[in-house]
């Protein structure tokens, strides 16, 4: 009798687990159903909602803060942030071409000063080619640019000549056949003669710059004046040198026992190139050559005549590099 009931109490439980999991599973049935069944909500468009209009207009119980001044509400108020053609565009100020005109510069801002200072080589042409030799030159100038293309140098030139080998054995020859002798009556030795030459020169060059670029430059130059002719012939010459603390030393050094001058007028012309270290510089590099010619003549300064060769016309290159501001 007990084993029934225990069986009917097991089986009872096993209906009622049954039963609710049949129900279980009809209730899931159906929310899939109605999940299957419903249709899909409308998504939110972000882009629309960002590129709407903007309201800007004044609500009417919007009231301002007592710290805020009059003259800020109405700037507030007449705010507009359209940009379409209705907007006016904004008023460009007036202004004149920049005047730089001073003491210094023209109302281009050009310089009204000009400088320089160079040097070279000067080379012999022509006649004057047989008896003087290459050697260098060294040149300064100050002037006055009347614009940015046009000024006048006032110019000092200083230019060396050696004397060529033909030259020196002719005077070399020349100065045997005058016999000289010394003191003792000997006959004076001119073996060692050595001799050069030089011009100088102070000029007034008048210079048109024909091309100007931010760095770059090209001019002519051309002009005249006066022109110094210096011939020296030398020997050398035995002396003694003593020391501060009396040690003495026999020393050769060529010394200058003859010299020739002649004075003349001379012309020049020629053509340059500058560049400017940068567009915000004054300085440039300048390179410049010319064909210079001196009208020589007969001159009675010279020792017996010995040497005609100073008084005949000269001409020559020289070419010059240095910096102009």
């Amino acid at each position: 009798m007990h084993l029934i009931k225990r069986n009917s109490l097991t089986a009872a439980l096993v209906r009622t687990a049954a039963i609710t999991l049949l129900g279980a599973a009809a209730t899931l049935s159906l929310h899939a159903q109605d999940s299957s069944s419903a249709q899909p909500g409308k998504a939110i468009n972000l882009k629309a909602l960002l590129m709407a209009p903007v309201d800007l207009t004044k609500p009417e119980n919007l009231s301002y803060s007592s710290s805020v001044g009059a003259d800020e509400t109405a700037s507030a108020e007449d705010f507009d942030l359209r940009t379409g053609a209705e907007q006016p565009p904004p008023r460009r100020p007036y202004s004149r071409r920049p005047n730089y005109s001073d003491k210094w510069h023209h109302p281009d801002g050009s310089n009204k000063y000009t400088f320089a200072a160079g040097g070279g080589f000067v080379s012999p042409t022509g006649s004057s080619g047989k008896e003087l030799d290459l050697s260098w030159k060294f040149q300064a100038a100050g002037g006055y640019n009347f614009n940015k293309k046009f000024g006048v140098l006032l110019q000092y030139d200083y230019d060396k000549f050696g004397l060529t080998g033909g030259n020196l054995d002719r005077q070399f020859a020349r100065y045997n056949s005058l016999g000289v002798v010394d003191q003792n009556g000997n006959p004076v030795s001119f073996q060692g003669l050595d001799g050069n030459a030089h011009i100088w020169s102070i000029t007034l060059n008048p210079m048109y710059t024909f091309y100007q670029s931010d760095t770059k430059g090209a001019y002519v130059i051309g002009g005249g004046g006066f022109y110094r002719k210096i011939t020296n012939f030398t020997l050398p010459q035995t002396g003694v040198y003593c020391d501060f603390f009396g040690f003495c030393y026999v020393f050769t050094q060529n010394q200058t026992f003859d010299h020739y001058s002649n004075n003349a007028g001379g012309l020049s012309g020629g053509i340059g190139f500058t560049y400017r270290f940068s567009r915000f510089a004054s300085e440039k590099l300048y390179a410049e050559a010319r064909y210079e010619w001196v009208d020589n003549s007969q001159s009675t300064n010279s020792i017996n005549g010995l040497y005609p060769e100073n008084n005949k016309r000269t001409g020559f290159f020289p070419v010059t590099v240095g910096i102009r501001w």
